[in-house]
């Protein structure tokens, strides 16, 4: 019998789902990048570091999954180019980035502290994410639990 593959898109659950599409090497940096407002190829390769192989692969598997969208472009003398711009369902993913992020702060930063920190962007207020109820009410993670949901599938 052969090994099953948990990111199938057939799977139930949604955090493997999510994984078909962001677990790759590089992907979340990616759209860490698109979050700071680069669109053009060569941003992403300055910024990353990064394979243009690799790069490539990963600006098109977003693409195909809804992340990011293709626009034509055209510098002054140059050939028409594609920029790489969030859909709603990547812009959704600062909260997934931020989380990570916040987690790294508080797990792996070094003894100089976390290198970017989370601000409002009109007072410079201090932000956190956090689990709210239907009331607006802080939760402590320790008071989430997760139940079946209706496409669990008889899970």
């Amino acid at each position: 019998m052969g090994k099953r593959n948990v990111l199938d898109a057939g799977e139930a659950c949604s955090i493997a789902r999510s994984l078909g599409v962001l677990g790759q090497r590089w992907t979340l940096l990616v759209v860490r990048e698109a979050l700071r407002g680069r669109t053009k190829f060569n941003e992403f390769h300055e910024a990353l570091s990064i394979s243009s192989d690799v790069l490539a692969l990963r600006l098109e598997g977003l693409v195909s999954a809804g992340v990011l969208e293709k626009r034509p472009y055209r510098e002054n003398g140059s050939r028409e180019r594609q920029s790489y711009h969030l859909t709603p369902a990547g812009r959704d993913l600062a909260l997934v980035i931020a989380a990570l992020m916040t987690w790294g702060d508080a797990h792996l930063a070094d003894e100089a502290g976390p290198p970017a920190l989370l601000r409002h962007k009109d007072t410079g207020g201090s932000v956190m994410l956090s689990f709210i109820d239907a009331e607006g009410q802080p939760v402590s993670p320790d008071d989430v639990i997760t139940i079946p949901g209706p496409g669990a599938h008889g899970r």
